[in-house]
């Protein structure tokens, strides 16, 4: 009968990192692929819990996670995005890209691209809204995937920090975990939107 008590056993914290991690990752490529998923707010809610844990090298496996996973999610729809242009029908996903990535912020963003080169990667990552017209820039500049994997490492490495960071501050903040990831879900939907409310005002001078 020994084998029907262990699960009983297993500390409730190594199963939710059994669970947790893996669903953070796929949520996070799946989030690079179609943007419609807050990623932001899931790396600093997974954060804010990682943070209540006793179990060592919590927030390290938040941070490999959530970078690895941005990584290679934006990898590989920066991939599907050249087929799409090195097609004659293009692709679906070309077409997706493109529709995110309004005229005004794509000639912003191929200037700022032209000027400062792999730079401006790390901060499209920081930037709302600011990842996709970057990418698309790339893209009709005709850069290879490997030179964009290149600079998009550190971009993914930087936005996990400050999304950790995010999590790490609505965590230390309030002693029960729930509240820390009310906290940390509000203020980055606060820098989300900020962006865009700051365009309309400017534009309604």
């Amino acid at each position: 009968m020994t084998w029907l008590s262990a699960p009983a056993a297993v500390p409730p914290e190594s199963t939710q990192q059994a669970i947790g991690y893996p669903s953070l990752f796929l949520l996070v490529l799946f989030g690079a692929l179609v943007p419609v998923i807050p990623t932001g707010a899931l790396v600093s809610s997974a954060a804010v819990v990682a943070f209540h844990q006793t179990a060592p090298f919590s927030l390290a496996l938040v941070f490999v996670t959530a970078s690895l996973a941005a990584f290679f999610g934006d990898a590989a729809l920066y991939w599907l995005g050249r087929r799409g242009m090195d097609s004659k029908n293009g692709s679906r996903w070309l077409a997706a890209i493109r529709a995110r990535a309004p005229e005004d912020r794509l000639e912003r963003a191929q200037g700022k691209l032209a000027e400062h080169g792999v730079a401006v990667l790390v901060l499209s990552r920081l930037v709302p809204a600011g990842r996709i017209p970057v990418m698309l820039a790339c893209l009709l500049a005709r850069w290879p995937v490997r030179r964009f994997a290149r600079g998009n490492l550190p971009a993914c490495v930087a936005w996990a920090v400050t999304y950790q960071v995010i999590g790490i501050l609505g965590g230390s903040l309030f002693p029960e975990p729930w509240e820390g990831v009310v906290a940390a879900v509000a203020l980055t939907v606060v820098i989300g939107l900020t962006p865009g409310v700051w365009r309309r005002v400017r534009s309604a001078q």
